[in-house]
């Protein structure tokens, strides 16, 4: 395994121990967020940052949690500067290895995440964490562990510890978790004490090596080199999402919604809303890799839609409101093209028939670009 740069850590860490103002942020999806914790305070996350606060008693800490149940690399790419950047935060623990699907695709997206995050004015520490379905061992953490080992950070499986604990006999799946996946309680207190564990070794090697003259090595060991050149096609790493608040659209009988966000978590604002047959909205972006994001209801029968890029209508794309899971609404992401002809494309969609009585308006979160 490449050697790990440490280096961000160190600052903060000594940063922290001089007593300054610092923000600790998580971004992810639902284990991130603290789903099936019994409340924030025993999420994997606040117990990381209760590390910080316990660690280093001269400091003040904030702490910001980006966490969005159900969602992936691709849409954390494109919302990471409203849901975390902009609080300026000084150290990061990314999770989405169960979120994103073990492909080149999501390879792709999480680089463009992760070179948003080191690129960004306040230089985060920026750790790795990879979760895993306890059921079946799967992750997409083989592509997610490259471009942590791309750019010489720190990684930490949940799959090569706690997992194998669990396969071990030493704890049973149900006293990790009810659905093989998010950690109860008990689940979450073994996710943070991986965490803290490295944390702590990074503690003692920055006191050690620190002990002669602190400030000299306070000033030499920070000066970082510029990022490598991306490991992927990096299609995503300047991706941007498109709502009300930043594209106004044709409107044919779609609506904007006119409610007003209440936080990260309320996400089925901000967007517009088809309510009949024929419905239409039409955007014109520019870019090489468009997707449309919208909700995929739990109450049935929704409407649908068809997405048609550039007047292409015998290659439209449905966009089926219908979700077919019942743990909530789903953020759903549905790609039109993928590193495409980088122009301005028209992207159309329009509401398909329903034969039933009552149904669920078409919810359209917005258009993401890269």
């Amino acid at each position: 395994m490449n050697q790990v740069n440490m280096a961000r850590l160190k600052e903060v860490m000594c940063r922290a121990e001089q007593g300054e103002e610092l923000t600790i942020g998580f971004f992810g999806g639902s284990i991130t967020q603290g789903s099936l914790a019994s409340c924030q305070e025993k999420t994997y996350a606040y117990r990381v940052f209760q590390w910080w606060v316990q660690t280093f008693p001269k400091a003040k800490f904030h702490y910001i949690n980006g966490g969005i149940g159900g969602t992936s690399s691709h849409y954390g790419t494109a919302r990471v500067k409203t849901d975390l950047l902009m609080y300026q935060p000084d150290f990061v623990v990314v999770d989405f290895s169960v979120n994103d699907t073990g492909n080149l695709f999501f390879q792709e997206t999480y680089e463009g995440l992760v070179r948003r995050l080191l690129s960004w004015s306040s230089k985060p520490a920026v750790v790795l964490l990879h979760n895993v379905f306890y059921d079946t061992g799967l992750s997409a953490q083989e592509y997610h562990q490259a471009v942590g080992q791309w750019y010489h950070l720190p990684c930490i499986s949940i799959r090569d510890t706690v997992y194998q604990r669990m396969r071990a006999g030493e704890f049973s799946r149900m006293e990790l978790t009810s659905d093989g996946l998010h950690p109860n309680d008990f689940g979450h207190k073994l996710v943070a004490e991986e965490v803290i564990r490295f944390l702590e070794k990074g503690k003692d090697q920055i006191l050690e090596e620190s002990t002669v003259n602190r400030q000299d090595f306070y000033i030499e060991t920070y000066i970082e080199k510029e990022l490598p050149a991306a490991m992927t096609a990096n299609g995503y790493e300047k991706a941007e999402r498109l709502t009300i608040r930043e594209c106004v659209p044709s409107l044919f009988g779609f609506l904007t919604d006119t409610e007003e966000k209440m936080g990260h978590l309320d996400a089925f604002r901000n967007g517009w809303i088809g309510k009949r047959t024929g419905d239409r909205i039409v955007f014109e972006v520019e870019g090489d890799c468009i997707a449309v994001q919208y909700r995929k209801s739990v109450k049935k029968p929704a409407l649908s839609a068809l997405a048609v890029l550039d007047g292409e209508r015998e290659n439209g794309v449905l966009l089926d409101g219908n979700f077919e899971e019942e743990w909530g609404d789903c953020q759903y992401l549905q790609v039109l093209i993928h590193h495409g002809e980088k122009k301005r494309h028209r992207v159309e969609i329009e509401i398909l028939p329903c034969e039933k009585g009552e149904v669920i308006p078409f919810y359209l979160m917005a258009i993401i670009v890269a």
